[in-house]
Protein backbone atom coordinates (compact mmCIF):
# COMPACT_ATOMS: atom_id res chain seq x y z
CA UNK A 1 0.00 0.00 0.00
CA UNK A 2 1.25 3.49 -0.88
CA UNK A 3 1.94 6.37 1.48
CA UNK A 4 -1.54 7.87 1.00
CA UNK A 5 -3.23 4.58 1.83
CA UNK A 6 -0.99 4.06 4.85
CA UNK A 7 -1.81 7.55 6.12
CA UNK A 8 -5.54 6.82 5.80
CA UNK A 9 -5.08 3.59 7.78
CA UNK A 10 -3.08 5.43 10.45
CA UNK A 11 -5.76 8.09 10.87
CA UNK A 12 -8.47 5.40 10.96
CA UNK A 13 -6.50 3.73 13.77
CA UNK A 14 -6.16 7.11 15.51
CA UNK A 15 -9.96 7.48 15.46
CA UNK A 16 -10.56 3.89 16.57
CA UNK A 17 -8.10 4.01 19.51
CA UNK A 18 -10.08 6.41 21.76
CA UNK A 19 -13.30 4.54 20.95
CA UNK A 20 -11.69 1.31 22.16
CA UNK A 21 -10.27 3.04 25.23
CA UNK A 22 -13.71 4.46 26.04
CA UNK A 23 -15.41 1.10 25.50
CA UNK A 24 -12.97 -0.78 27.70
CA UNK A 25 -12.98 2.04 30.28
CA UNK A 26 -16.11 0.73 31.96
CA UNK A 27 -14.08 -2.29 33.16
CA UNK A 28 -10.48 -1.11 33.21
CA UNK A 29 -8.80 2.19 32.47
CA UNK A 30 -6.21 1.70 29.72
CA UNK A 31 -4.26 4.67 28.27
CA UNK A 32 -5.25 5.40 24.69
CA UNK A 33 -1.58 5.21 23.66
CA UNK A 34 -1.69 1.44 24.19
CA UNK A 35 -4.47 1.03 21.65
CA UNK A 36 -2.59 3.27 19.23
CA UNK A 37 0.53 1.12 19.44
CA UNK A 38 -1.37 -2.18 19.29
CA UNK A 39 -3.38 -1.03 16.27
CA UNK A 40 -0.11 0.01 14.62
CA UNK A 41 1.31 -3.48 15.21
CA UNK A 42 -1.90 -5.02 13.87
CA UNK A 43 -1.84 -3.12 10.56
CA UNK A 44 1.96 -3.34 10.31
CA UNK A 45 4.20 -5.74 8.36
CA UNK A 46 4.33 -8.48 11.02
CA UNK A 47 0.55 -9.04 11.28
CA UNK A 48 -1.85 -7.83 8.56
CA UNK A 49 0.89 -6.25 6.43
CA UNK A 50 -1.34 -3.37 5.37
CA UNK A 51 0.81 -0.41 6.43
CA UNK A 52 4.51 0.33 5.98
CA UNK A 53 6.80 3.20 6.79
CA UNK A 54 8.01 5.68 4.20
CA UNK A 55 9.60 9.09 3.88
CA UNK A 56 6.38 11.07 4.39
CA UNK A 57 5.13 8.85 7.21
CA UNK A 58 8.50 8.91 8.97
CA UNK A 59 8.72 12.73 8.81
CA UNK A 60 5.22 13.07 10.29
CA UNK A 61 6.10 10.53 12.98
CA UNK A 62 9.24 12.50 13.91
CA UNK A 63 7.13 15.65 14.14
CA UNK A 64 4.74 13.77 16.40
CA UNK A 65 7.56 12.80 18.76
CA UNK A 66 8.83 16.39 18.74
CA UNK A 67 5.34 17.68 19.52
CA UNK A 68 5.03 15.21 22.42
CA UNK A 69 8.32 16.42 23.93
CA UNK A 70 7.36 20.05 23.22
CA UNK A 71 4.09 19.70 25.14
CA UNK A 72 5.94 18.02 28.02
CA UNK A 73 8.37 20.96 28.10
CA UNK A 74 5.48 23.42 28.08
CA UNK A 75 3.94 21.83 31.17
CA UNK A 76 7.07 22.42 33.27
CA UNK A 77 6.60 25.17 35.84
CA UNK A 78 10.04 25.81 37.31
CA UNK A 79 8.60 28.26 39.81
CA UNK A 80 6.73 25.35 41.41
CA UNK A 81 9.42 22.65 41.22
CA UNK A 82 12.53 24.60 42.20
CA UNK A 83 14.44 24.15 45.44
CA UNK A 84 14.73 20.86 47.30
CA UNK A 85 12.25 19.03 45.03
CA UNK A 86 14.23 19.91 41.91
CA UNK A 87 17.55 18.98 43.54
CA UNK A 88 16.18 15.60 44.61
CA UNK A 89 14.86 14.90 41.12
CA UNK A 90 18.22 15.76 39.52
CA UNK A 91 20.19 13.57 41.93
CA UNK A 92 17.69 10.74 41.43
CA UNK A 93 18.28 10.85 37.68
CA UNK A 94 22.08 11.05 38.06
CA UNK A 95 21.91 7.96 40.28
CA UNK A 96 19.70 6.29 37.65
CA UNK A 97 22.24 7.02 34.92
CA UNK A 98 25.12 5.58 36.95
CA UNK A 99 23.06 2.52 37.86
CA UNK A 100 21.77 2.11 34.30
CA UNK A 101 25.22 2.25 32.75
CA UNK A 102 26.54 -0.22 35.33
CA UNK A 103 23.71 -2.69 34.70
CA UNK A 104 24.02 -2.28 30.94
CA UNK A 105 27.77 -2.92 31.05
CA UNK A 106 27.08 -6.17 32.90
CA UNK A 107 24.39 -7.19 30.39
CA UNK A 108 26.52 -6.43 27.33
CA UNK A 109 29.79 -7.93 28.54
CA UNK A 110 31.39 -4.50 29.05
CA UNK A 111 30.50 -3.30 25.54
CA UNK A 112 30.55 0.45 26.16
CA UNK A 113 28.75 1.50 22.96
CA UNK A 114 25.82 -0.87 23.57
CA UNK A 115 25.82 -0.10 27.27
CA UNK A 116 25.38 3.63 26.60
CA UNK A 117 22.31 2.97 24.43
CA UNK A 118 20.69 0.51 26.84
CA UNK A 119 21.73 2.32 30.02
CA UNK A 120 20.44 5.70 28.81
CA UNK A 121 17.14 4.17 27.68
CA UNK A 122 16.63 2.69 31.15
CA UNK A 123 16.75 6.15 32.76
CA UNK A 124 13.92 7.82 30.86
CA UNK A 125 10.47 8.83 32.08
CA UNK A 126 7.58 9.23 29.63
CA UNK A 127 6.36 12.54 31.06
CA UNK A 128 4.55 13.43 27.84
CA UNK A 129 2.70 10.12 27.96
CA UNK A 130 1.96 10.26 31.70
CA UNK A 131 0.78 13.89 31.78
CA UNK A 132 -2.64 13.27 30.15
CA UNK A 133 -3.22 10.41 32.61
CA UNK A 134 -2.31 12.64 35.56
CA UNK A 135 -4.49 15.45 34.25
CA UNK A 136 -7.50 13.20 33.69
CA UNK A 137 -7.19 11.66 37.17
CA UNK A 138 -6.76 15.02 38.91
CA UNK A 139 -3.29 14.07 40.17
CA UNK A 140 -1.55 16.87 38.30
CA UNK A 141 -2.73 19.38 40.87
CA UNK A 142 -1.39 19.61 44.41
CA UNK A 143 1.84 18.44 45.98
CA UNK A 144 1.95 15.05 44.26
CA UNK A 145 1.55 16.66 40.84
CA UNK A 146 4.36 19.13 41.56
CA UNK A 147 6.76 16.37 42.63
CA UNK A 148 5.79 14.16 39.70
CA UNK A 149 6.34 17.09 37.35
CA UNK A 150 9.85 17.62 38.74
CA UNK A 151 10.93 13.98 38.60
CA UNK A 152 9.24 13.47 35.22
CA UNK A 153 10.80 16.60 33.71
CA UNK A 154 14.30 15.58 34.74
CA UNK A 155 13.58 12.02 33.59
CA UNK A 156 12.65 13.42 30.18
CA UNK A 157 15.32 16.11 29.93
CA UNK A 158 18.21 14.10 31.42
CA UNK A 159 18.25 11.35 28.77
CA UNK A 160 18.01 14.00 26.04
CA UNK A 161 21.13 15.67 27.44
CA UNK A 162 22.82 12.27 27.72
CA UNK A 163 21.93 11.57 24.08
CA UNK A 164 23.47 14.91 23.07
CA UNK A 165 26.71 14.15 24.92
CA UNK A 166 27.09 10.37 24.58
CA UNK A 167 25.28 9.54 21.32
CA UNK A 168 26.17 12.49 19.10
CA UNK A 169 29.25 10.84 17.58
CA UNK A 170 31.46 13.57 19.00
CA UNK A 171 33.98 13.25 21.78
CA UNK A 172 32.39 14.10 25.16
CA UNK A 173 34.41 17.33 25.42
CA UNK A 174 33.37 18.58 22.01
CA UNK A 175 29.77 17.51 22.60
CA UNK A 176 29.73 19.41 25.89
CA UNK A 177 30.99 22.56 24.17
CA UNK A 178 28.26 22.31 21.51
CA UNK A 179 25.69 21.71 24.25
CA UNK A 180 26.97 24.78 26.09
CA UNK A 181 26.51 26.84 22.90
CA UNK A 182 22.94 25.59 22.62
CA UNK A 183 22.34 26.39 26.30
CA UNK A 184 23.75 29.90 25.85
CA UNK A 185 21.51 30.59 22.85
CA UNK A 186 18.51 29.20 24.73
CA UNK A 187 19.35 31.34 27.77
CA UNK A 188 19.44 34.39 25.51
CA UNK A 189 16.04 33.43 24.14
CA UNK A 190 14.73 33.03 27.69
CA UNK A 191 16.04 36.52 28.55
CA UNK A 192 14.20 37.96 25.55
CA UNK A 193 11.08 35.98 26.42
CA UNK A 194 10.99 37.46 29.93
CA UNK A 195 11.26 41.06 28.73
CA UNK A 196 8.00 43.01 28.76
CA UNK A 197 6.14 42.73 25.47
CA UNK A 198 5.00 45.78 23.59
CA UNK A 199 1.22 46.32 23.72
CA UNK A 200 0.79 45.48 20.04
CA UNK A 201 2.02 41.92 20.62
CA UNK A 202 -0.64 41.11 23.20
CA UNK A 203 -3.24 43.00 21.21
CA UNK A 204 -2.67 41.00 18.03
CA UNK A 205 -2.76 37.73 19.98
CA UNK A 206 -6.18 38.60 21.39
CA UNK A 207 -7.60 40.02 18.17
CA UNK A 208 -6.60 37.01 16.01
CA UNK A 209 -7.32 34.23 18.52
CA UNK A 210 -10.76 33.57 17.08
CA UNK A 211 -9.97 34.35 13.44
CA UNK A 212 -8.26 32.50 10.62
CA UNK A 213 -5.05 34.47 11.28
CA UNK A 214 -4.26 32.56 14.53
CA UNK A 215 -1.13 34.63 15.19
CA UNK A 216 -0.40 33.02 18.56
CA UNK A 217 -0.53 29.45 17.24
CA UNK A 218 1.66 30.36 14.27
CA UNK A 219 4.14 32.06 16.60
CA UNK A 220 4.28 28.94 18.80
CA UNK A 221 4.96 26.75 15.78
CA UNK A 222 7.69 29.18 14.65
CA UNK A 223 9.38 28.81 18.06
CA UNK A 224 9.17 25.02 17.80
CA UNK A 225 10.56 24.84 14.27
CA UNK A 226 13.32 27.36 15.06
CA UNK A 227 14.52 25.37 18.09
CA UNK A 228 14.39 22.11 16.11
CA UNK A 229 16.45 23.75 13.37
CA UNK A 230 18.97 25.11 15.91
CA UNK A 231 19.42 21.62 17.36
CA UNK A 232 19.96 20.15 13.92
CA UNK A 233 22.45 22.84 12.90
CA UNK A 234 24.49 22.17 16.04
CA UNK A 235 24.33 18.42 15.47
CA UNK A 236 22.22 17.80 18.58
CA UNK A 237 19.15 15.62 18.84
CA UNK A 238 16.08 17.61 17.78
CA UNK A 239 14.24 16.46 20.91
CA UNK A 240 16.46 18.82 22.89
CA UNK A 241 15.18 21.67 20.75
CA UNK A 242 11.57 20.50 21.15
CA UNK A 243 11.85 20.46 24.94
CA UNK A 244 13.50 23.89 25.01
CA UNK A 245 10.81 25.24 22.69
CA UNK A 246 8.13 24.10 25.12
CA UNK A 247 9.83 25.92 27.99
CA UNK A 248 10.23 29.08 25.89
CA UNK A 249 6.64 29.02 24.72
CA UNK A 250 5.31 28.97 28.29
CA UNK A 251 7.52 31.93 29.24
CA UNK A 252 6.48 33.96 26.19
CA UNK A 253 2.77 33.31 26.58
CA UNK A 254 2.73 33.83 30.35
CA UNK A 255 4.52 37.17 30.02
CA UNK A 256 2.71 38.50 26.96
CA UNK A 257 -0.81 37.04 27.03
CA UNK A 258 -1.46 35.27 30.36
CA UNK A 259 -5.23 35.56 29.97
CA UNK A 260 -5.11 33.71 26.63
CA UNK A 261 -2.29 31.21 27.28
CA UNK A 262 -4.57 28.32 28.27
CA UNK A 263 -6.74 28.72 25.20
CA UNK A 264 -3.66 28.90 22.96
CA UNK A 265 -2.28 25.74 24.56
CA UNK A 266 -5.62 24.02 23.99
CA UNK A 267 -5.35 24.74 20.28
CA UNK A 268 -1.75 23.52 20.10
CA UNK A 269 -2.69 20.39 22.06
CA UNK A 270 -5.55 19.76 19.62
CA UNK A 271 -3.05 19.80 16.77
CA UNK A 272 -0.66 17.58 18.72
CA UNK A 273 -2.92 15.03 20.39
CA UNK A 274 -5.43 15.15 17.56
CA UNK A 275 -2.99 14.36 14.75
CA UNK A 276 0.78 14.29 15.24
CA UNK A 277 1.18 12.48 18.58
CA UNK A 278 -1.17 9.54 17.81
CA UNK A 279 0.52 9.26 14.43
CA UNK A 280 3.87 8.82 16.19
CA UNK A 281 2.58 6.06 18.46
CA UNK A 282 0.81 4.21 15.63
CA UNK A 283 3.93 4.39 13.46
CA UNK A 284 5.88 3.08 16.47
CA UNK A 285 3.59 0.05 16.37
CA UNK A 286 3.99 -0.33 12.61
CA UNK A 287 7.78 -0.20 12.88
CA UNK A 288 7.91 -2.52 15.90
CA UNK A 289 9.88 -5.66 15.04
CA UNK A 290 7.43 -8.19 16.43
CA UNK A 291 8.97 -11.04 14.44
CA UNK A 292 12.38 -10.58 16.10
CA UNK A 293 10.76 -10.62 19.50
CA UNK A 294 8.60 -13.68 18.90
CA UNK A 295 11.45 -15.70 17.42
CA UNK A 296 12.22 -16.62 21.02
CA UNK A 297 15.67 -16.89 22.46
CA UNK A 298 17.48 -14.05 24.15
CA UNK A 299 15.22 -11.19 22.94
CA UNK A 300 12.09 -12.67 24.47
CA UNK A 301 13.92 -13.36 27.72
CA UNK A 302 15.23 -9.81 27.82
CA UNK A 303 11.74 -8.26 27.68
CA UNK A 304 10.75 -9.03 31.30
CA UNK A 305 14.32 -8.28 32.39
CA UNK A 306 14.12 -4.79 30.90
CA UNK A 307 10.68 -4.26 32.43
CA UNK A 308 12.08 -5.00 35.88
CA UNK A 309 15.14 -2.87 35.19
CA UNK A 310 12.96 0.16 34.41
CA UNK A 311 11.73 -0.03 38.00
CA UNK A 312 15.15 -0.82 39.49
CA UNK A 313 17.18 1.73 37.51
CA UNK A 314 14.69 4.59 37.29
CA UNK A 315 12.27 3.78 40.08
CA UNK A 316 14.56 2.82 42.95
CA UNK A 317 16.53 6.13 43.06
CA UNK A 318 13.23 7.98 42.72
CA UNK A 319 11.77 6.17 45.73
CA UNK A 320 14.88 6.73 47.82
CA UNK A 321 15.20 10.44 47.00
CA UNK A 322 11.49 11.35 46.87
CA UNK A 323 10.57 14.27 49.16
CA UNK A 324 9.89 13.14 52.70
CA UNK A 325 6.56 14.95 52.87
CA UNK A 326 4.99 12.39 50.52
CA UNK A 327 3.10 9.50 52.07
CA UNK A 328 4.31 5.91 51.47
CA UNK A 329 1.53 5.32 48.93
CA UNK A 330 2.40 8.52 47.06
CA UNK A 331 6.09 7.57 47.03
CA UNK A 332 5.21 4.22 45.48
CA UNK A 333 2.95 5.86 42.91
CA UNK A 334 5.72 8.36 42.09
CA UNK A 335 8.17 5.46 41.68
CA UNK A 336 5.89 3.62 39.27
CA UNK A 337 4.98 6.71 37.24
CA UNK A 338 8.67 7.63 36.96
CA UNK A 339 9.47 4.13 35.68
CA UNK A 340 6.97 4.49 32.83
CA UNK A 341 8.76 5.08 29.55
CA UNK A 342 8.39 4.76 25.80
CA UNK A 343 9.04 7.76 23.49
CA UNK A 344 12.71 8.23 24.39
CA UNK A 345 13.26 4.46 24.43
CA UNK A 346 12.02 4.40 20.82
CA UNK A 347 14.28 7.33 19.88
CA UNK A 348 17.39 6.01 21.66
CA UNK A 349 17.09 2.45 20.35
CA UNK A 350 16.48 3.78 16.83
CA UNK A 351 19.83 5.58 17.05
CA UNK A 352 21.47 2.38 18.25
CA UNK A 353 20.00 0.29 15.44
CA UNK A 354 20.87 2.89 12.77
CA UNK A 355 24.47 3.01 14.03
CA UNK A 356 24.70 -0.79 14.09
CA UNK A 357 25.44 -0.76 17.82
CA UNK A 358 22.29 -2.50 19.06
CA UNK A 359 20.68 -5.54 17.46
CA UNK A 360 17.12 -5.26 16.22
CA UNK A 361 16.07 -7.99 18.62
CA UNK A 362 17.50 -6.09 21.60
CA UNK A 363 15.79 -2.90 20.47
CA UNK A 364 12.51 -4.81 20.09
CA UNK A 365 12.86 -6.18 23.63
CA UNK A 366 13.50 -2.69 25.04
CA UNK A 367 10.62 -1.09 23.13
CA UNK A 368 8.34 -4.02 23.98
CA UNK A 369 9.12 -3.65 27.68
CA UNK A 370 8.49 0.10 27.41
CA UNK A 371 5.11 -0.59 25.81
CA UNK A 372 4.18 -2.87 28.69
CA UNK A 373 5.33 -0.20 31.15
CA UNK A 374 2.92 2.29 29.57
CA UNK A 375 0.11 -0.27 29.84
CA UNK A 376 0.76 -1.60 33.35
CA UNK A 377 2.57 1.03 35.41
CA UNK A 378 0.04 3.92 35.17
CA UNK A 379 -2.76 1.51 36.11
CA UNK A 380 -0.84 0.47 39.23
CA UNK A 381 -0.04 4.08 40.11
CA UNK A 382 -3.66 5.14 39.63
CA UNK A 383 -4.76 2.36 41.97
CA UNK A 384 -2.25 3.46 44.62
CA UNK A 385 -3.43 7.06 44.38
CA UNK A 386 -7.07 5.93 44.62
CA UNK A 387 -6.24 3.93 47.76
CA UNK A 388 -4.63 7.00 49.29
CA UNK A 389 -7.67 9.15 48.54
CA UNK A 390 -9.84 6.50 50.21
CA UNK A 391 -7.63 6.29 53.30
CA UNK A 392 -6.67 9.93 53.87
CA UNK A 393 -10.14 11.31 54.80
CA UNK A 394 -10.52 8.61 57.46
CA UNK A 395 -7.41 9.75 59.33
CA UNK A 396 -7.63 13.56 59.34
CA UNK A 397 -6.32 14.00 62.86
CA UNK A 398 -3.75 11.23 63.07
CA UNK A 399 -0.18 12.22 63.97
CA UNK A 400 1.14 10.44 60.90
CA UNK A 401 -1.19 12.40 58.65
CA UNK A 402 -0.31 15.71 60.34
CA UNK A 403 3.41 15.02 59.92
CA UNK A 404 2.87 14.07 56.31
Amino acid sequence: MGQAGTLILIMAAAVLAPLLAHGVGRWIRIPVVIFEIVLGILIGPDVLDWAHGGEVIDVLSDLGLSMLIFLAGYEIQFAAIRGDTLRRSVWAWVASLALGLGVALALTGVDWARAVIIGTALTSTALGTVLPILRDSGDLEGRFGTVMMAFGAVGEFGPIIAMAVLLSGRRPGAATVVLAVFAAITAGAVFLALRPRRPWFSRIIRSTLHTSAQFAVRFVMLLLVAMLALSQVLGLDVLLGAFAAGLLTRLVLQSSAPESSEEILTRVEAMGFGFLVPLFFIVTGIAFDLASLLDGGRALLLLPVFLVLFVVVRGLPTYVLAPRDLSPLSRRALTIYSSTCLPLVVAITAIGVDDGVVKKSEAAALVGAAMISVLVFPLLALRLRARERDITPRLPQSPATEAW
